[in-house]
């Protein structure tokens, strides 16, 4: 089993950049649920517009020219894109959880954990512009930064899921596959030159990414199968749509980490 391309920093430049212009968009079908009903809601969908741009010219200077590395960007935007996904946390769970505090309300307030996915991006950013390629630790933060993200889609996909009291029983799958991951991610961070079991890893994340692409199959058929009067509206007020493709990128997060650690314990 050999990997056939190593990820590298500007490879993980790319995939912070398209995943903040991603956001930008489920963001806006989100909160487009209450049609925006605080204007405080309107911050990380223009973040998600913005950042990314700024972080593409510097990319593409850093890319240009080798020799000189500036960061002070990604710095900046890393740690707003921090504060951001705590600050969403809180936000979401102030929306009923810390009016009850009951597990009822927990699973039915605002996806809580969510707003998180811009504390990894965050932390991503800062850690790719502060920590060596070359180093161990390099591959090691890529590893652990897919685990919380696999913690916390474990989370996310059980409170969903409860919401209906996983009626479909094929709703499991996610919960049980996130669990796995989390799972084989934790043991690889552990015995990290254990060449068999980064092989086996590798498998686990590649498996991930089919359940995300089923996942994603049917939410789109529950979308095109609900009553809503057009097609906005079956998007915003059904299953969110693009959920189970945050097991397509955690997995391809973890990828890339594995794939890394997997070349330093052959060489």
């Amino acid at each position: 089993m050999a990997p056939i391309v190593r990820p590298t920093s500007i490879i993980i430049d790319i995939f912070i950049i398209v995943n903040l212009s991603f956001l930008a968009l489920d963001i806006f079908i989100a909160h487009s649920t209450n049609e925006f009903s605080r204007s405080a809601e309107w911050i990380p969908f223009y973040f998600s517009l913005i950042a990314p741009i700024f972080l593409g010219i510097e990319s593409w200077k850093n890319w240009s020219n080798k020799q000189r590395k500036t960061q002070l960007i990604s710095i900046v935007i890393g740690s707003i894109s921090i504060i951001i996904g705590v600050a969403g946390l809180i936000w979401h769970l102030h929306s009923s959880f810390f009016e009850y505090y009951t597990l009822k309300s927990l699973v039915y307030t605002a996806p809580f954990i969510a707003p998180l996915a811009y504390a990894g991006l965050g932390a991503l950013l800062i850690m790719n512009r502060m920590v060596d390629q070359e180093s161990m630790e390099w591959s090691e933060w890529l590893i652990f930064l897919g685990l919380g993200g696999f913690f916390g889609n474990f989370i996310l996909t059980l409170s969903d899921h409860s919401q209906n009291g996983f009626f479909i029983k094929y709703e499991w799958i996610p919960v049980i596959s996130s669990a796995i991951a989390v799972s084989f991610l934790g043991v690889t961070l552990t015995q990290k030159y254990s060449i068999q079991f980064t092989n086996i890893s590798i498998l686990i994340m590649i498996l991930q990414i089919f359940i995300g692409v089923w996942g994603f199959y049917f939410h789109c058929m529950t979308v095109l199968h609900s009553d809503a009067p057009g097609y906005f509206e079956k998007i915003v007020y059904n299953a969110p749509i693009f959920a189970p493709l945050l097991f397509v990128n955690l997995a391809i997060l973890s990828l890339f980490g594995l794939i890394d650690l997997r070349y330093k314990i052959i060489d």
